[in-house]
């Protein structure tokens, strides 16, 4: 794969971050803003490095230690972190639009406001990640760890949740039209006014799940999902409720 930029030695990164230190530090007035598109970064050590509003669009990231680092609106659009830690990274508001994050330990991270659609998070892990009102319109989620993840208000339509893990996760609010939660866990999550119509639900495990006020829900999309007696539904569900 021909890329844009050589592979950014220690020196030269070295200079990079301290100048965009400035460049963040003296509100613009010095230094510059980091500018590592196209950078191959992979295996770096960047756990707990400010790189607020840095751009990274189409770096690759492979492997590197982000764990704890600032990401705050940076631009990773297209970038590769296939295994990249990110674990307790702050990436609100970022845009990781396209970004290949298979395998990526996004656990604990803060992730609200991103800029994720059509994202590659098959396998990863975003257990007790904060991604409220985070855009992962048609993102890859297939096998991920969402188990205890804030996905309030967050934008899944049609997004693909197979086998993904969600056991606990918060999903009031969310857009989940056309989503693929196929075969997805879904055990004491919360989908009060989530949006499902054309939802794909069949062996989903609903157990214990609030699925009151949900949006566009009708009972066909529930007759191969597992549900138990503490599954919970408004209290019209089924009885001509189906079509609101």
């Amino acid at each position: 794969m021909v890329r844009d930029q050589p592979t950014a030695d220690h020196g030269d990164l070295a200079l990079i971050l301290d100048a965009h230190r400035r460049y963040l530090e003296s509100q613009r007035r010095e230094g510059a803003r980091a500018d590592l598109r196209g950078a191959d970064l992979s295996n770096a050590q960047l756990a707990a490095v400010d790189l607020r509003r840095a751009r990274l669009t189409h770096a690759h990231l492979d492997g590197a230690d982000c764990s704890g680092a600032n990401l705050q609106g940076a631009n990773l659009a297209g970038a590769s972190l296939r295994g990249a830690r990110l674990r307790n990274a702050d990436l609100s508001a970022a845009r990781l639009s396209g970004a290949l994050l298979t395998g990526a330990d996004l656990a604990d991270a803060r992730i609200e406001k991103a800029e994720m659609e059509f994202a590659l998070l098959a396998e990863s892990n975003l257990s007790g990640a904060c991604l409220r009102d985070a855009d992962l319109s048609g993102a890859n989620l297939e096998k991920a760890e969402l188990g205890g993840a804030d996905l309030r208000g967050a934008n899944l339509r049609g997004a693909n949740l197979r086998q993904a893990q969600l056991d606990g996760a918060d999903l009031r609010d969310a857009r989940l039209g056309g989503a693929i939660l196929s075969g997805a866990s879904l055990r004491r999550c919360n989908l009060t006014r989530a949006y499902l119509r054309v939802a794909k639900l069949d062996g989903a495990d609903l157990s214990g799940a609030d699925l009151r006020d949900a949006v566009g829900l009708i009972a066909a999309q529930l007759t191969a999902a597992r549900r138990d007696s503490h599954t919970r539904f408004s209290p019209d569900f089924g009885l001509g409720g189906d079509d609101r």
